[in-house]
């Protein structure tokens, strides 16, 4: 193993040193549990300590109230990583070893799953390592930190990069939760586009007429389909036509979330207004663009059948992610010197309890070898190939992709407590995985190695430019020339693209009630 330079030192004893403030912010991350565009108390929380911490923060960047940038240090180079922290509709859980929602709340309420708490608590903690280096050492140079908001639905990074946000990065560091502990390399992430399609009845009385001795009396009189039944004949005419829009074969997605949908206090009324949401992942962005045409095709038909008037809003449209391999063995060097997370026996514990409740029986080991392991980026790459279509160099989907074309970046990965499964294809419930995610036990190990591996790495590009010269290199052959470059590809959305930071998502909400998810409590 190389010798651990005094800088480099100075970042991972920094993470030791303050594993009880790291361990503290994340579980108070975790139990603010914001959904997408709504994470209002987790913004001002990373904010407040960035600044205690002598950051620059300029919140509401582009122009997303929950987003943020908070910067130290000046001059070249300009290095890069981001926190997330929204949490997921629908998967409300206490950190306990059995099913059950935060007190007070509807079930259906949010919580974290991935988790992204721990997300941006990690690289949190290895950007106040690297800034620890930086004063204690001198470094020269900048250290960025992006609050990403709403990454459920790929929302900001897009935005920040048409903004221009990341045009003067010099490299990015892009950090998820896994339940391996490596970094990506030739295979990367594919792209995730996100549209809503609105119906609005704007003129009903054109519908109908009278014939003949036919009149219209009170609550009796015809009405034209409108926009509920638009919603419907979308939902139902996509469902028919997702066979036809692309080949079988390779890996992609399609999924729909119905926003509005009329009103439900006049039944004699038609339905003046319905939104849905259309989400899809695929491995290229000609396989995206095909089935936004079928998608745009269904909505303008079905529009003029329900009588309605059509709109289209962007959510979003992420790249593909761009590979870096000097970037991803910079970072797993550091993988190699900090070692995979260890999780002790109240870990363990917690686990056999989970295992318990769900009536298998407990194991003394419960967690996977893959969480308390490194694998290395190259074996890794070997195992998903092996899932993959021999020329598809992309899978799933993530944001992170929209900073990869902007400077050299790796994305990096350490594990959560992963279950042991009792036999081949058992499924473990959600809720045990978002309940171990919000116990700092088997969540923690995960978070202070992520730290150091970023807090490293970071160390490294600010001491080695050599280095940051070879990523840069990589990056540039890849590009074309970088930023513009004849392979570049640029950011889909416009420079002038607003978030949808005002339409209708999932938040909570205070009343005379008091504080409730947007679907209250039932009273039972």
């Amino acid at each position: 193993m190389a010798k651990i330079s005094k800088e480099k030192q100075t970042a991972l004893d920094w993470v030791e040193a303050n594993e009880k403030m790291i361990s503290r912010f994340d579980k108070t991350i975790w139990g603010y549990a914001e959904p997408a565009w709504r994470e209002y108390k987790s913004a001002a929380a990373y904010c407040k300590l960035l600044e205690e911490e002598g950051f620059k923060v300029v919140r509401g960047t582009g122009g997303m109230p929950t987003a943020f940038l908070a910067t130290f240090g000046e001059g070249k180079p300009v290095l890069a990583t981001y926190a997330e922290y929204d949490a997921v509709p629908g998967t409300s859980q206490k950190s306990v070893p059995r099913q059950e929602a935060r007190d007070g709340l509807n079930r259906w309420a949010a919580g974290h799953t991935d988790p992204h708490s721990a997300l941006g608590t990690t690289a949190l903690a290895g950007v106040l390592a690297a800034k620890e280096a930086m004063v204690k050492h001198g470094l020269d140079g900048t250290l960025k930190i992006f609050g990403e908001p709403a990454e459920k639905v790929c929302g900001s990074k897009p935005v920040h990069a048409a903004w221009g946000y990341f045009d003067d990065h010099d490299a990015s560091i892009c950090y998820h939760p896994s339940g391996v502990n490596t970094a990506l390399y030739e295979t990367q992430m594919g792209a995730y586009w996100s549209v809503v399609f609105t119906f609005e009845c704007l003129e009903p009385e054109k519908w109908f007429r009278p014939v003949g001795p036919m009149k219209v009396g009170g609550h009796a009189g015809g009405r034209c389909p409108a926009a509920l039944d638009a919603i419907c004949l979308m939902y139902t005419t996509t469902k028919y036509t997702k066979e036809a829009m692309l080949p079988h074969g390779a890996y992609w997605t399609l999924n729909e979330y119905v926003m509005v949908a009329g009103q439900c206090t006049s039944d004699n009324l038609p339905p003046r207004i319905g939104q849905i949401q259309y989400s899809w992942r695929t491995p290229t962005l000609g396989m995206a663009e095909q089935i936004y045409k079928v998608l745009e095709n269904n909505a303008r038909h079905v529009a003029e059948i329900a009588f309605c008037k059509l709109s289209i809003r962007w959510v979003t449209k992420t790249r593909v992610g761009l590979p870096n391999n000097v970037m991803t063995e910079i970072t797993y060097a550091n993988h190699e010197i900090v070692g995979a997370p260890k999780y002790g026996e109240k870990a363990k514990r917690f686990g056999r309890e989970i295992q318990k409740n769900l009536g298998l029986n407990p194991m003394e080991s419960p967690f996977t070898e893959a969480c308390q392991r490194l694998i290395t980026p190259k074996d890794y790459e070997a195992e998903q190939r092996a899932t993959l279509e021999p020329w598809q160099m992309h899978f799933g989907a993530d944001d992170y992709v929209d900073y990869t074309w902007h400077s050299p970046s790796v994305r990096v990965f350490t594990a959560k407590a992963v279950l042991k499964t009792p036999e081949p294809g058992y499924v473990y419930p959600h809720w045990a995985s978002n309940a171990m995610a919000g116990y700092p036990e088997t969540i923690d190990p995960m978070i202070f190695a992520g730290g150091k591996v970023i807090g490293a790495t970071l160390v490294d590009l600010f001491t080695k430019p050599g280095e940051l010269a070879r990523g840069r290199k990589e990056f540039e052959e890849r590009t074309g020339g970088g930023i513009r470059g004849s392979k570049w590809v640029g950011p889909l959305l416009p420079k002038d693209f607003k978030a949808p930071v005002d339409m209708r998502w999932p938040e909570y909400i205070t009343t005379a009630r008091g504080e409730e998810w947007w679907l209250p409590t039932p009273i039972s």
